[in-house]
């Protein structure tokens, strides 16, 4: 074979061989990149062990704070690390604005740069710094990009916790690292976990105290200090860091609000809040968790609280102070509606409520609760739970979905039933406000102690007697007595809150008429009556049901011709409009001699009709201390002592 003739030979073999390699290279090509990717999720290991490999780090993957740790489990060893300066722009804004991201990140590169030092990695920093809003180019993705472009100039693997900049660089072709959000995080590891037990609502740390929590429940809570020795500033930094991290990762944590120094957290059934200086005059954290999972059941007034839900889509507004167990309340409420089939979803910042997985959880969308109402109205639930209302756009959001005819729960701090409604006042309409809030719940010591129902008519307020001074007025009632406790109006240019019974008491005088009127019209009427005066012009004349239209008589006769003979205005109203009280309200003493009543001493020298079952067991006069003593051994006595024994209903009533 000729020279020339060789070399060709040897020319087609050598290109044979490689189209050969090149073959084979392709086809173990997607085979190592995609082990290359299985390995670095989550852990940096395969290709990511080889030394003098160079990767770029994003901010995302700092500020989770799991390079250091990969590194120090030996993972990434004589690697470089190249940090974009856009990363660093980045974190140096939101630590600016008090963001606990912004702290966490440059926390991470401090520790990253110590490990440098030690020459276990390469540190160095490349690229530009951007110009311009930083955050508003985070927002608009512009920073990813940068991020991306700096990676594929350097030749090097993009490090990530981000998702979208994953797959953005998974459609570009740029070699990335995703570092995936584990399934699970085990929360009980977190340092701040070792301050609580089974009994412990919230934990309380501050630099340079002691840490202190709240045990118990809502009705018998007491502040503890956990140890004696105080916190250092380092050790509450190193807690707050690891919570951000947990709340990056784990698929129940959320950041709900990270800024001037301010971050809230929702970790599970935690709800943190970090504060830092100059937010805060020192480094603190407040972890806060329900104790009770509860049932409506559970609950004083349950049943009650279950017919007037069912009934019909409600305007409700759930009030109590701070730790009163409102939230708690609400939880019990949302599974009671949701187990009854009702759809229902809750309006949350931060989203901490423990309902059941049928129910979703809204937080603001981009920042508004406007917007979050606006999507609501397209999922047309049945009610929506809103924890808690603070401001003017959340009440008249509340409003808004209220006139919408969505039936609605709202959460309100208040030391009283009534101020939550008057938190709606100057916010909401005056005369819309009985059709956008319809009930007020009021809790105390985790139970409810108050139901009020709020109802609009036209009459003159109670205290003033001229008939011209009628008005648009909003009536507040006890729930399950219906007797008047407030009354809402204009007068002039201000709204007026006007406390019922305080009206009474303004007027002791009043107390010594009622007894005379009592007198004069049972005489004249020949039966029993009672009467309740409202103001110097007007009292309420109670009568037997069955004698109403003989005392109003035709046309009003009757009625008119008595009002002439004593000089005040009268209302007719049956007996059964005048309960006081409901038998577990009613305190029952029983000593070896008597069972005692104890009832209101605005009452004393009243007659009181008492009943069982709604049938009459007694009829007598309240002592001057305001009680009903009855002999045991007599009817009466032993009636309403096994009355009250077995639960059975026991109510009081004004007789005449």
């Amino acid at each position: 074979m000729s020279p020339r003739a060789k070399a060709n030979a040897q020319s087609k073999t050598t290109k044979s061989a490689s189209k050969t390699r090149k073959a084979k290279s392709q086809e173990q090509k997607p085979k190592a990149q995609a082990e290359e990717r299985a390995q670095g999720q989550g852990h940096g290991e395969g290709e990511a062990r080889r030394l003098g490999d160079r990767f770029v780090l994003d901010t995302s993957v700092i500020v989770d704070g799991r390079i250091t740790e990969e590194v120090r489990q030996g993972r990434f060893q004589g690697a470089t690390f190249l940090i974009p300066e856009v990363v660093l722009a980045e974190l140096e804004a939101q630590a600016e604005r008090g963001q606990e991201t912004g702290f966490a990140g440059l926390n991470e590169l401090k520790n990253l740069q110590a490990l440098s030092w030690e020459g276990t990695i390469a540190l160095e920093f490349v690229g530009e710094r951007p110009r311009g809003d930083i955050l508003r180019l985070h927002e608009m993705g512009e920073l990813n990009a940068l991020i991306r472009r700096i990676s594929e100039e350097e030749g090097a693997t993009l490090i990530t916790s981000d998702r979208v900049q994953y797959l953005s660089c998974e459609a570009r072709g740029t070699p990335v690292l995703f570092f995936e959000s584990p399934a699970a995080y085990d929360l009980s590891a977190l340092r701040i976990m070792r301050y609580f037990d089974d009994e412990t609502m919230s934990v309380h740390l501050r630099a340079h105290t002691r840490p202190k929590a709240k045990r118990g429940t809502p009705g018998g809570m007491e502040i503890v200090a956990l140890d004696e020795k105080p916190l250092q500033e380092r050790e509450i930094d190193v807690m707050a860091r690891e919570i951000v991290e947990a709340a990056e990762q784990h698929p129940e944590g959320f950041i709900e609000m990270d800024s001037g120094g301010s971050t809230v957290v929702q970790l599970g059934n935690m709800r943190i809040a970090i504060a830092r200086p100059p937010f805060s005059d020192a480094l603190e954290i407040t972890v806060v968790r329900p104790v009770a999972r509860t049932r409506l059941d559970d609950y004083a007034y349950a049943d009650l609280l279950k017919e007037r839900l069912s009934q019909r889509y409600r305007g409700v507004l759930v009030s109590g102070a701070p730790g009163a167990g409102k939230s708690t309340f609400v939880q019990a409420i949302a599974d009671y509606l949701e187990e009854a089939g009702w759809v229902i979803k809750t309006m949350e910042k931060p989203r901490d409520l423990v309902v059941s997985d049928e129910i979703t959880q809204y937080t603001a969308l981009e920042g508004s609760m406007e917007n979050t109402a606006d999507v609501l109205l397209l999922v047309r639930p049945d009610y929506t739970i809103f924890d808690e209302m603070r401001r003017t756009e959340d009440f008249q959001v509340f409003a808004d979905m209220r006139l919408a005819g969505v039936g609605m729960v709202g959460v309100v701090h208040a030391t009283r039933g009534i101020d939550a409604l008057q938190r709606l006042i100057g916010r909401v309409e005056l005369g819309m406000i009985p059709q956008v809030v319809d009930t007020v719940v009021f809790i105390d010591e985790g139970d409810v102690r108050q139901i009020y129902e709020v109802e609009f008519t036209v009459k003159v307020p109670t205290g003033m007697g001229d008939t011209d001074l009628a008005r648009p007025v909003i009536e507040v009632r006890d729930y399950e007595s219906k007797q008047l406790a407030f009354e809402i109006y204009s007068f002039g240019e201000q709204v007026v809150v006007m406390p019922i019974g305080e009206v009474v008491a303004e007027k002791p005088v009043w107390r010594l008429a009622e007894r005379a009127l009592e007198y004069e019209l049972g005489r004249i009427l020949r039966g029993h009556v009672a009467v309740q005066i409202k103001s110097d012009n007007r009292a309420v004349l109670y009568v037997e049901e069955d004698r109403i239209p003989a005392v109003l008589g035709k046309g009003g006769s009757n009625i008119r011709e008595l009002e002439k003979r004593v000089g005040i205005g009268l209302e007719v109203r049956s007996f059964d409009e005048l309960d006081i009280t409901a038998g577990r309200d009613l305190d029952v003493a029983v000593t070896d001699r008597h069972v005692i009543l104890d009832l209101d001493p605005k009452l004393r020298g009243k007659t009181i009709e008492i009943t069982v079952d709604g049938e009459p067991v007694f009829l007598g006069s309240v002592s001057r201390s305001g009680s009903i003593k009855l002999r045991r051994g007599t009817e009466p006595a032993e009636r309403i002592y096994e009355a009250y024994q077995r639960g059975r209903p026991i109510r009081a009533r004004r007789a005449g």
